[in-house]
């Protein structure tokens, strides 16, 4: 594991103008992805760059430049990086050989690693003392995270000393099985001559999302299925089968509550509890169909006016939701805004901070992009890994400790970010970017 400072870059260019590639299909995105993800080999292949939608062109002029830099990276694992996700002073990763770890953000320290499943660890969420880790051995396993020296303060536990993971459940519990077992109508066939409770995954869980009062975490799987689990006792109050026709890959969820899903058969579908009409589960309420390839990212602003959706066609379409003809009882009225294109290769990964929208690539790129009352311009193209980029996070520098930072020599109020990003070359790449808040439209 080594630490390193690069210079920084300072940059004020658009970046809506695509590679040179879109009259060739990119099945190669990486030396290595014929050795990953097998059974949907076509996640990390690229498809023809989607050409329906019109690119979201800048209107305004930045008048000072955008500072970015590679602040340092770390080899968290001897395979590559399949999930990752911030939580205080800590950031977790997951490896595609069953490997949980958690790392000291200020100086890459490794607190613990521990060994879960079979297969990769496909996603990570983290709600106060407990990590949700999903895997693709078809499992979701609940960790309670404890500082090994128990007399520390809770603060500490977010700090510097080693971490331990004790684990608290497998889901579907054992209880939760049992109890459904012996009711025919809990079966559901999952192929000829067998079944088993609509309680299990069946396939790999792709993708996991928490509630805003962390009360409940949201699933999806390659098996299709939605799901629905109470995170005090563990228990899974609803399955949505066949939400999709093939697998699912992305989840996201906005603050009232709408839950959309992002699948391989190309459709985005929102889906939420219409409490007037007194339903207890979930129903469908919009289906958004614009991708020309099977979506691998979602990502919704803070506010859920705005959903990202990232796909194999090397286009992050942007959609606005209206929220002045939605109501509890019908369904919502979501519209496409455009495409943001730059990327060469499928786009695999998203994150969302403040106005800000990070991508990430097959093409090995991280793209940060600002979206100002529907303008958007690419602020800086970050270049460094020499694989296809699996899993980013970011925040805000308000929220969390860097190891250096860029030279701040913008006139006026800045904002800083830090965005992590982990790809097939094994490594997490920490970078900073500088954008001055003080942008004007013409």
């Amino acid at each position: 594991m080594g630490i390193f400072i690069m210079e920084c870059h300072q940059t004020s260019f658009s970046c809506n103008q695509q590679d040179n590639h879109d009259d060739h299909d990119h099945r190669d995105s990486s030396d290595r992805e014929d050795q990953i993800d097998l059974q949907y080999p076509s996640y990390f292949s690229s498809q023809r760059s989607l050409q329906s939608i019109p690119s979201l062109a800048s209107n305004f002029k930045p008048q000072n430049h955008y500072q970015f830099c590679l602040i340092s990276d770390f080899k968290p694992h001897s395979t590559y990086l399949s999930a990752l996700t911030l939580a205080g002073k800590l950031v977790f990763t997951g490896s595609s050989d069953r490997e949980i770890g958690s790392w000291n953000i200020n100086n890459s320290h490794n607190n613990n690693i521990v060994l879960a499943g079979n297969g990769a660890v496909k996603s990570l969420v983290v709600s106060g003392d407990k990590l949700f880790s999903a895997h693709q051995d078809n499992k979701i396993r609940v960790w309670k995270i404890e500082n090994e020296n128990e007399d520390s303060s809770r603060e500490d536990k977010n700090n510097q000393h080693a971490m331990k993971y004790t684990r608290l459940a497998t889901l579907p519990t054992l209880g939760d099985r049992a109890a459904k077992l012996l009711l025919p109508k809990n079966q559901v066939k999952i192929r000829r001559h067998k079944s088993c409770t609509w309680v299990h995954h069946v396939d790999t869980v792709s993708a996991l999302a928490l509630s805003p009062d962390d009360r409940f975490l949201y699933s999806v799987s390659w098996d299709r299925t939605l799901k629905l689990w109470r995170t005090t006792d563990f228990k899974c109050l609803e399955s949505i089968t066949n939400a999709h026709d093939d697998a699912i890959n992305a989840v996201a969820l906005s603050s009232d509550g709408v839950v959309y899903t992002g699948s391989a058969d190309r459709k985005i579908k929102a889906w939420r509890k219409r409490i007037s009409l007194g339903d207890k589960k979930h129903s469908l309420v919009c289906t958004l169909e614009k991708h020309n390839s099977g979506i691998n990212a979602l990502a919704l602003s803070n506010d859920g006016s705005f959903l990202y959706s990232g796909a194999s066609d090397r286009s992050i379409v942007v959609w606005e939701r209206i929220f002045e003809n939605d109501s509890e009882d019908n369904t919502i009225n979501v519209v496409v805004l455009g495409a943001l294109r730059g990327h060469g290769k499928a786009i695999l990964c998203l994150a969302v901070v403040e106005d800000l929208v990070f991508s990430g690539s097959a093409d090995k790129t991280v793209r940060v992009w600002r979206g100002i009352e529907r303008s958007y311009s690419c602020l800086a193209v970050l270049e460094g890994h020499t694989g296809p980029i699996k899993c980013l996070t970011a925040s805000s520098s308000s929220s969390s400790s860097t190891v250096e930072d860029c030279d701040t020599t913008s006139s006026g109020g800045v904002n800083s970010y830090v965005i992590y990003s982990g790809g097939l070359d094994c490594l997490v790449k920490v970078w900073q970017i500088i954008v001055p808040n003080n942008q004007q439209f013409l």
